[in-house]
């Protein structure tokens, strides 16, 4: 977890090995078809940009305009949770160190979706939760790179590598933002990287960020 040398950003750093329990994760991010069964079960408010989204179009599209407290009662009700922010890089760089889910190749289009500049639509800019095959992580997790930043768990620190735990590391007890993981449709291929952390306050809405759920 994490790397080490002048490549790496100081909330990056140092190269460690977490150990971690068991833990299954969603193969796919959460979709809006997904979500709206979610919405029509519960008194939630629907995210933001939801007017725009077409169930028979958008369906299979990641489902964006979720804070942080959106994506974890989602996951609460499918009786799952967030992932760590340990869980979420070793999900999607395996024990090999690699720089991106598929391996260390530069991202291409046939490996993730990304780069697409700032205009926001569904049809236009997010891509199936099913798709890029190509693109997977060592375990079959796909679009870890690109498509949508994911929320996880953990508060974020700036230097929390320097004295997290050996053992399943969780974060911070408390913090003013909520560490995201992968990258946008929207990004460079400099935000795809296995190890890259992002941060947000957690009430952000946005049409980079959706989530996976894991247990």
């Amino acid at each position: 977890m994490g790397v080490d040398g002048t490549q790496a950003l100081e909330d990056e750093r140092p190269a460690h090995k977490p150990w971690l329990a068991t833990f299954s994760i969603d193969l796919h991010e959460v979709t809006t078809a997904q979500y709206a069964g979610f919405l029509s079960a519960t008194a939630r408010s629907a995210p933001w940009q939801w007017e725009t989204v077409d169930l028979t179009r958008h369906g299979d599209r990641p489902v964006i305009g979720v804070d942080w407290t959106d994506a974890d009662t989602y996951c609460r009700w499918k009786g799952k949770r967030l992932p760590t922010e340990a869980e979420w890089e070793k999900a999607a760089r395996g024990t090999d160190g690699r720089l991106y889910p598929w391996g260390n190749q530069v991202p291409g289009k046939d490996l993730a979706n990304f780069a697409l500049g700032a205009r926001f639509s569904y049809s236009q800019v997010l891509m199936p939760a099913q798709s890029y095959e190509p693109g997977k992580s060592p375990y079959g997790v796909l679009q870890m790179a690109g498509n949508v930043y994911e929320w996880v768990q953990d508060w974020y620190g700036t230097n929390y590598y320097d004295v997290s735990p050996d053992r399943n590391p969780a974060g911070p007890d408390q913090g003013q933002f909520k560490v995201l993981r992968g990258g946008s449709w929207s990004d460079l291929p400099k935000y795809l990287l296995t190890y890259g952390r992002f941060k947000l306050p957690p009430e952000t809405k946005n049409s980079y960020t959706g989530f996976r759920c894991a247990k």
